[in-house]
C-alpha cells in the first residue's frame, strides 16, 4: 500500500517537472522532479526505512535531499543536524501506551462478539456503545505500529522537518507523524480528522487526488470529497466494506460541514457552545458507526450492523445535509 502511494507520486512529481511552474499549484511546485532520478535513488527511496510496511509515505525530493544533505538537512548557523533521540523515545513510549491499551481492551470487544446470538439480545444504546468501543480498541493497534514507524524515522534523521520560530529556535519531527491521538479521540469536527488520523495519507490524497479534481476558478464540493474517498476505499483494497466506510467518511464529513456552518451563522453564545458539542457528538457517533465496515470488511455482516442501530449514522448526515 505504502509502496504503490510512493510510486504513484514519484510519477506525478516527474511529470510535474516537464510543465511550466506558473500553472502549477504550491505542492507541485515543492515536490516537482526536474530531473529523472538513477535507479537506485529509486529503489532507496521506494524501500528505505521503517516506513516500507506502515508508513508514512513521504515525498522522493525530501528523501534526496536528505541522503545528499542539502535543503534543510544542509549545515547551517543553527548547527549540524540535531539530536534524535529525545523525540525517538517519545514515541517509542507513545507505541507501548498504545499496545497496552489494545491488549487491556481487546479481550472484552472482540469483532467476534458481532456475529454471536448474545449481540442480537442487546437494545439500541448497547449495541450502538459496543460498536463505538470495538473502534476505538481497533484504532490504538494502529496508533503502536505508526508510533514505532515515527520512531525510526526520527532516529534516522529523516523525520527532521525543521526549526521553530521560537528563541532559541527547537528542532521540529513532525515529517514522519501520523497520528494525533488526542486528535482523533476528541475531534470537535469531522472535518479535522484527515487532519489527524493517517496524516501522511490524507496529504498525499489531498495533493494528488483532491486539489487535481478542483476546476481552476471554482470551489471544491462533494464530487471532489466522494472521489478522494473513493480512491481512497480502493487503495485500502477491494472489500466492500471498505467502500461502504469511506462513502459513509464522505457523508459524515459533509454532515458536519453543515453544522459548522450554522455554528458560524448564529451570534447567541448559548446556542453557538450548543453546536459545538453536537458536532463533537456527532463525530464520536458517525465515525465509529461507519468503521464498522471497516473492520469486518464483509458486505452482508456489514449491513446488517448498521441495520442493527437502524442505519443511525447513515440517515443523520444524509438529513443534515438536506438540511
Amino acid at each position: 500500500m505504502v509502496l504503490t502511494l510512493k510510486v504513484i507520486s514519484s510519477a506525478i512529481n516527474y511529470n510535474d517537472g516537464l510543465l511550466k511552474e506558473e500553472d502549477l499549484r504550491e505542492a507541485q511546485k515543492k515536490y516537482r522532479l526536474v530531473k529523472l532520478p538513477s535507479l537506485i535513488e529509486y529503489f532507496g527511496y521506494c524501500l528505505c526505512c521503517g516506513s516500507h510496511f506502515a508508513g508514512p509515505v513521504f515525498e522522493m525530493k525530501d528523501y534526496l535531499e536528505w541522503t545528499e544533505g542539502k535543503g534543510i538537512w544542509a549545515p547551517s548557523d543553527k548547527g549540524l543536524s540535531p539530536s534524535p533521540y529525545g523525540a525517538t523515545f517519545r514515541a517509542l513510549v507513545q507505541a507501548g501506551i498504545s499496545m497496552a491499551v489494545y491488549l487491556c481492551l481487546v479481550p472484552y470487544h472482540p469483532l467476534s462478539r458481532f456475529s454471536e446470538p448474545v449481540y442480537e439480545e442487546w437494545g439500541f444504546w448497547r449495541k450502538l456503545s459496543f460498536q463505538y468501543m470495538s473502534g476505538f480498541t481497533a484504532r490504538w493497534k494502529y496508533y503502536f505500529i505508526w508510533s514505532i514507524s515515527e520512531a525510526s524515522i526520527i532516529i534516522s534523521g529523516l523525520g527532521f522537518s525543521g526549526w521553530t520560530e521560537s528563541s532559541p529556535p527547537k528542532p521540529k519531527w513532525d515529517r514522519a507523524k501520523n497520528v494525533d491521538i488526542p486528535g482523533v479521540e476528541l475531534a470537535k469536527s469531522a472535518v479535522v480528522l484527515p487532519l489527524v488520523w493517517n496524516i501522511q495519507v490524507s496529504t498525499w490524497l489531498r495533493h494528488y487526488v483532491y486539489e487535481r479534481l478542483i476546476t481552476k476558478g471554482k470551489k471544491p464540493g462533494f464530487f471532489q470529497l466522494l472521489a478522494t474517498q473513493t480512491v481512497s476505499a480502493v487503495w485500502h483494497g477491494l472489500y466492500p466494506g471498505y467502500m461502504l466506510f469511506f462513502v459513509q467518511s464522505a457523508l459524515m464529513i459533509a454532515g458536519s460541514r453543515v453544522l459548522y456552518r450554522w455554528e458560524q451563522a448564529t451570534n447567541m453564545g448559548l446556542v453557538k457552545k450548543a453546536l459545538v458539542f453536537i458536532n463533537f457528538a456527532y463525530t464520536l457517533l458517525i465515525l465509529n458507526y461507519s468503521a464498522v465496515g471497516f473492520l469486518v470488511l464483509s458486505l452482508h455482516e456489514s449491513l446488517a450492523l448498521y441495520r442493527s442501530v437502524y442505519y443511525v449514522g447513515t440517515i443523520l448526515p444524509i438529513t443534515l445535509i438536506l438540511l
